[in-house]
């Protein structure tokens, strides 16, 4: 039977691969897998610094084998491996994002198995040739397995469940509802077989399950289609997960069996949108790198999913593009049991490159298709270089790569030209026409050459308008409405399928881009996954917890001429009462909306007074109603910007009531701007269904508040080690931001954890992090965090060790 080992520990690395480190000779860093080449610095760094020809080796125990056949598995090799075994080459592989495996052909059962690996970025092929906006890293950076398989084995299993055409989810549908549709499923199988035997014998069970739903043996060389009397929906509201296990039986005995993960779904892109199950869905989803501070693409399961868990849980997403290369299968998983559709693309970035390189990027979409394939959440295949010109004759192959391997999904092709030719199924394209002015995005009909065909907006935002969390006020309020300008135009078209955001998190780059620093600012998050102010629009369109958050300070000084501003409330609540030095003063909702579109737009405040005035002050209702609005208006674009109508409430003022501009300057003072008064404390009250839900309170500074974040505190070592991801903010002594604050926080470790980044650690924005890792025992860590004029803060952590 077939065995699985994971050999993740024990490895050797060289940053300078030579001859002796082939021989097994000279001396060699012990170290662990996922590993990056090269730990790099937050920002300020070379990408120079990650390229070298590097070396992995380890000493293998083939002990087990017996008579069965032994592979290597890779999940990935960043970027040009070339694989030995006792010093003769097996094997290479050309692409750092794909998975591949070399038979060990071998009577030595304690052979020497070396990695020689090229990290640098002149290689010819995707997504190499000239600039890219990213940096591509180094390493063995995902896990390696040991395989040991019968002479004749499953090399694969291609499983293409199918639903009835009838079966289809209304727009409103419960999710219970949904949970509790059942139908006659049908899976159709692809099985490639190495090898001879008689019979195949495939089973679906639920998730975890034990019990077969259904069961059928045929023999080797027929149709393999299993019917199933009764499963449930793969669906955003209820992500039913199946295991289907093929068993290879020869002689009446089973000799290897294979197990694929797989959903009921139908997943359509049509002319008129993005049908899932029959309904109609708009993607609204963010781009991903799988980069990470310090470690670059090395980081085990545990971060992948937690990326997944943060798309759909904290930002509201309820899709994702893996830009620009197909990633983890622990992320893509996640996705799986999360119910988040997946657009996934080849390796590549805007660059064409000669006849060599254009045939590994086939060969990339190859790989991709077929080690992909089984993910119910991917929907849609990117088989264009993104960004690229045209090339028919290239992209002519590539789609017949993906089709002939996967019929059953759609093709796509990310664009930045409009009317570009359309070999694909989709014309997915980088909507980049809002700059503040322009509208939110283009319709269809400017953009694509065959409009009978789908249409997606692959991009948005990003270079566009970068953001730092510490930007100014105005900025980071200017770049949320950016991307609720875009949200709502995309949503306000039937037949745009939807869109994906420039992106999730900052990221480091090349020296070609970004701010000088080697970091691009184009994420709603920072690198460490801190929201930005933007992450909260996306977080309130699609989230089960209370949200509720104000895009000011409420500090006048931080804008020009001490005018306050445009004001924004972002919340999924029904409404929110806000007041102010707790008197009451206006209670907002999401209607009449500058966002129609969108399910929870942004909501502007434009009252700071409510009834104090006419309560207050010796004015008719009508002179009271006219201050009121001058001077809220005032307070949102200053006195020199008001519009014709307050200026002509002004002048009625002025005459009838011989109102002058000291006048309006001391209302001014003493109802929006509080200029002598005690200090102004803002409180918002959000209330879902008449309960109170959540409450904010906006004060003045006085107290610093050290907070962390924790994804986990249980760390298991199971196939390689384990990370858990700190974010530490810094708050004041409401837990609001303070975007203004750097500083030093140490961070000190003890027991059986490592740390991951920088101590100090330095925050930018009051916001940074830390990654705490497992180092092979069982039993307790501690995480102490501290900071001048503040508590310090302790995460304890207990690890188990799976062997």
């Amino acid at each position: 039977m077939r065995q699985i080992l994971h050999i993740n520990n024990d490895w050797e690395f060289t940053p300078a691969f030579d001859i002796a480190f082939l021989r097994g000779e000279g001396k060699a860093e012990a170290v662990r897998l996922p590993h990056t080449c090269k730990v790099t610095p937050y920002n300020y760094f070379d990408e120079s610094i990650y390229q070298m020809v590097c070396g992995y080796r380890k000493r293998l125990d083939l002990s087990a084998r017996g008579d069965r056949r032994a592979f290597i598995c890779f999940g990935a090799a960043a970027h040009y491996a070339r694989v030995y075994l006792d010093g003769e080459l097996i094997g290479e592989h050309k692409s750092g994002y794909t998975s591949f495996e070399f038979e060990l052909v071998t009577d030595n059962l304690s052979p020497l198995l070396v990695v020689e690996l090229d990290t640098r970025e002149n290689l010819n092929f995707p997504p190499f040739g000239k600039v890219i906006d990213y940096l591509t890293y180094g390493g063995l950076y995902r896990e390696v397995r040991l395989e040991y398989r019968e002479q004749s084995y499953i090399d694969d299993v291609f499983a293409k469940p199918s639903i009835p055409d009838t079966i289809r989810v209304t727009p409103r549908m419960n999710p219970k509802l949904v949970a509790g549709l059942t139908f006659e499923g049908t899976v159709d199988c692809e099985i490639d077989l190495v090898g001879e035997a008689d019979e195949i014998r495939l089973s679906l069970t639920e998730k975890g399950g034990k019990t077969a739903l259904a069961e059928a043996t045929f023999a080797v060389g027929s149709d393999y289609t299993l019917k199933v009397p009764r499963v449930h929906l793969w669906d955003p509201l209820s992500p039913a997960l199946y295991e289907l296990k093929a068993e290879l039986i020869r002689d009446g005995v089973v000799i290897d069996t294979l197990t694929r993960r797989v959903g009921f779904r139908r997943a359509e892109f049509r002319k008129d949108g993005f049908f899932l199950n029959g309904r109609r869905f708009k993607l609204r989803g963010l781009n991903r790198h799988q980069s990470y501070p310090y470690v670059g693409y090395a980081m085990p399961r545990s971060m992948q999913r937690m990326d997944a868990d943060l798309l759909k849980g904290e930002l509201g997403c309820n899709a994702v593009r893996t830009s620009h290369y197909p990633q983890s299968h622990h992320f893509i998983g996640r996705c799986d049991e999360l119910g988040m559709p997946v657009f996934t693309e080849a390796p590549g970035w805007q660059n064409l490159g000669d006849d060599e390189w254009k045939d590994v990027g086939v060969e990339a979409v190859r790989e991709m298709v077929r080690e992909y394939r089984n993910h119910p959440s991917i929907i849609l295949w990117g088989v264009r270089i993104n960004e690229s010109q045209d090339d028919h004759d290239f992209y002519v192959r590539t789609n017949e790569a993906a089709r002939s391997l996967d019929p059953t999904r759609a093709t796509g092709g990310v664009r930045c030209h409009k009317n570009s030719e359309l070999l694909e199924d989709v014309y997915t394209y980088n909507d980049f026409v809002h700059d503040g002015v322009q509208p939110g995005c283009e319709p269809k009909r400017a953009v694509t050459s065959d409009v009978e065909k789908a249409y997606l907006v692959s991009e948005y935002g990003g270079h566009m308008y970068s953001t730092k969390a510490y930007d100014d006020e105005e900025h980071r309020l200017e770049h949320m409405l950016r991307h609720a300008r875009t949200l709502d135009a995309v949503a306000s078209y039937d037949d745009i399928a939807g869109s994906f955001a420039w992106c999730m998190f900052d990221y480091n780059t090349h020296k070609e881009f970004g701010s000088g620093d080697r970091i691009c600012y184009h994420g709603v998050c920072d690198m460490f996954r801190n929201k930005k102010l933007a992450a909260e629009l996306y977080a309130i369109q699609d989230s089960d917890q209370p949200i509720l958050q104000l895009s000011s300070s409420m500090d006048i000084g931080d804008h020009p001429a001490t005018n306050r501003g445009r004001v924004y409330i972002l919340t999924n609540a029904d409404s929110v009462r806000f007041y102010k030095n707790d008197s009451f003063i206006h209670e907002y909702t999401h209607e009449g909306t500058e966002f129609p579109h969108l399910k929870f737009p942004p909501i502007e405040i434009t009252d700071y007074i409510g009834d104090r005035i006419a309560e207050n002050e010796d004015f008719t209702p009508k002179q009271a109603e006219y201050v009121k609005d001058i001077l809220n208006e005032s307070s949102r674009f200053g006195m020199n910007n008001l519009s014709v109508d307050a200026k002509g409430k002004a002048a009625y003022l002025m005459m009838r009531y011989g109102m002058d501009h000291d006048a309006a300057y001391r209302l001014y003072g003493k109802y929006i701007g509080n200029w002598g008064d005690k200090s102004t404390v803002f409180r918002l009250e959000a209330y879902k269904d008449g309960k109170l839900v959540k409450e904010l309170r906006v004060s003045p500074f006085e107290k610093r508040v050290l907070t962390a974040q924790v994804d986990h505190t249980e760390l298991v070592e199971e196939q390689t080690y384990d990370v858990a991801a700190v974010r530490i903010r810094m708050t004041d002594q409401n837990g609001n931001d303070m975007p203004y604050f750097f500083g030093a926080v140490n961070a000190q470790v003890s027991g059986d954890i490592e740390l991951i980044g920088e101590s100090p650690v330095i925050l930018r924005a009051g916001m940074g992090g830390v990654y705490v890792r497992t180092v092979g025992t069982a039993g307790e860590g501690t995480l102490t965090l501290s900071a001048e004029g503040c508590d310090s803060v302790t995460v304890r952590f207990c690890i188990e060790v799976k062997v």
